[in-house]
């Protein structure tokens, strides 16, 4: 069979430039003639060697997945690829992707995800390209996509019928195959390869333990039912929310206190009778750990991992190091020189760790934003941090939250909070964040409500493996005694800006631990408002969330 290539013309579209992990518009952009195909020929056009090679491609199961897949694999035959591995349905979580790419050497893949952000034909759509190694594109890759959008003239598709994505099995478009594949499969074999299953199995079984997993109507929804419940033996019931829906049933995919309120509530209520809860994302690369009345925030979650990684098969050999986004606290950083290995600190987004991972040089990497990972795969993973959460209960037979305050114990307490100011008018976010880095100079030594600032910078990156520098990545302000706040744009919206103001201060006094997290950072969200005047630039009295 001979593929029979089609090019359409076309003209570039403005503001298709990739974010912290690829493009995020609204669905309604995406649905105009020739955007989506437009953004994905511009990723063929920036590749070579593909002929004939294997893509993966799937996505959260958010609106507009279905129509967008079957725009991609008529392209991807045009392209030349050979295969395209696709899950069922369309479903792939990211982490999943990432594992089918690595486990069957695939050439590459596209991901389709708005990640945490809302669904539904009035919500938020994405798209992204990994690399080979499973992990997202780097810069340099997606800077050569955006230019080449801002070029085009044409795309490159076949006339074929739509692929039946519910049947498992091969078909062809052209002389391209496409595989249906089982989107589970391959990512709870790695999985139950990382982690002692049989012990955790007999933690799910007992019956004084009882967990709760909120998949949050998004694509964690079928993993979790087949790797907690099924292989694991945990309850049915156990997951809730598992239905992956294209509009997450009108919530918001994201694992916070705010959108997983529910799943705090019932670990904060007795009659529950819950003893951990846990709760992942959209596309399923983030987390959410609640013990009995307590939450743990990310930053703290990190750290664990790291201090007991003795106790899981996969990482009993020990750390080659760990990595961090630099907004995340420095919880990490303090078992990492106890353990006597390498703590990284890079910019936001999980490809700054790809190379690092790739080197050997560190095992597990985090970010603030409730994402954790390893080397398993490339991307940060939600369940596997619940379930190497589940093998440390498992084998230290200690609540969740006694765990968390036993580490504070040992390494001290890192208090610490996001507050994200969403929906901010793009101009008024640039002019918030160009007028700190004129004043970067002058506020070493400055006395700033009440608190003496020792350093001031903007944070920039070279990579130890590439040497390829990152610059502008987030204002840091440093105080005295260690206190730091963070200042930073997110890359992951679709509508106006987000300014992201990250506080952390750390608390060596054991009696001063429980200290409400709010009230032990007030003297800094002060701070951060003097020194940035967020209320005068931006007209907000408040964050929109508080983590």
């Amino acid at each position: 069979m001979t593929t029979n290539v089609i090019s359409v013309p076309s003209a570039p579209f403005s503001g298709q430039k990739p974010g912290t992990s690829g493009l995020r518009k609204k669905v309604s952009v995406f649905q105009q003639a020739h955007y989506l195909e437009n953004f994905v020929q511009a990723i063929f056009d920036t590749l070579s060697g593909q002929q004939g090679k294997t893509l993966v491609l799937g996505g959260d199961g958010r609106y507009h997945n279905d129509v967008a897949i079957q725009v991609i694999l008529r392209m991807a035959a045009a392209a030349g690829f050979g295969r395209v591995l696709v899950g069922r349905q369309g479903i792939l979580s990211t982490p999943a992707a990432s594992a089918v790419i690595r486990k069957w050497q695939a050439f590459g893949g596209i991901i389709l995800s708005a990640s945490h952000n809302e669904g539904g034909p009035h919500g938020d759509f994405g798209i992204k390209y990994n690399l080979s190694n499973g992990g997202p594109a780097n810069e340099s890759f997606t800077d050569a996509v955006y230019r080449r959008t801002q070029e085009i003239t044409v795309y490159h598709t076949v006339d074929a019928p739509a692929v039946d994505l519910g049947r498992l099995g091969d078909v062809s478009i052209g002389d391209m195959v496409v595989s249906v594949i089982d989107p589970v499969a391959d990512y709870a074999e790695l999985l139950e390869s990382l982690f002692d299953f049989e012990r955790i199995a007999g933690l799910l079984a007992r019956p004084d333990f009882r967990m709760r997993f909120d998949a949050m109507h998004a694509v964690t929804g079928p993993y979790a039912h087949a790797i907690l419940e099924q292989r694991l033996g945990a309850p049915p019931g156990t997951v809730v929310n598992g239905i992956p829906l294209p509009d997450f049933a009108g919530g918001h995919p994201d694992p916070n206190p705010v959108w997983a309120a529910d799943l705090v509530g019932a670990l904060a209520d007795p009659s529950s009778g819950l003893s951990f809860g846990a709760a992942s994302d959209g596309d399923g690369d983030r987390n959410m750990i609640v013990g009995r009345n307590f939450v743990v925030s990310p930053s703290d979650s990190l750290a664990v991992l790291a201090a007991n990684h003795a106790l899981i098969p996969a990482y009993a050999g020990g750390l080659a190091g760990v990595a961090r986004s630099m907004p995340t606290s420095c919880a990490v950083d303090r078992v990492a020189q106890a353990l006597g290995i390498a703590c990284f600190e890079t910019p936001t987004g999980w490809k700054y760790f790809g190379s690092l991972l790739d080197a050997g040089k560190a095992t597990l990497c985090g970010e603030e934003s409730s994402g954790t990972g390893s080397n398993h795969v490339r991307e940060k993973d939600g369940l596997w941090a619940v379930l190497y959460w589940l093998n440390i209960l498992a084998v230290r037979d200690t609540p969740a939250d006694v765990i968390v305050r036993e580490h504070w114990q040992r390494f001290g307490r890192n208090v610490y909070s996001r507050h994200d100011y969403e929906g901010i008018e793009t101009e008024k976010a640039d002019r918030l964040m160009e007028a700190l880095r004129a004043r970067l100079p002058e506020l070493p030594g400055a006395l700033c409500a009440g608190q003496r600032i020792s350093a001031a910078d903007d944070f920039a990156y070279t990579d130890p493996v590439d040497g390829s520098r990152s610059g502008r990545q987030g204002i840091r302000i440093l105080l005295e005694g260690g206190s730091r706040v963070v200042f930073r744009l997110s890359g992951t919206g679709t509508e106006g800006a987000t300014l992201r103001v990250y506080l952390e201060r750390f608390v060596a006094d054991p009696s001063q631990h429980e200290i409400p997290t709010q009230e032990a950072l007030a003297p800094l969200i002060a701070l951060a408002d003097e020194v940035a005047q967020i209320k005068a630039i931006t007209g907000k009295a408040g964050p929109n969330v508080i983590s």
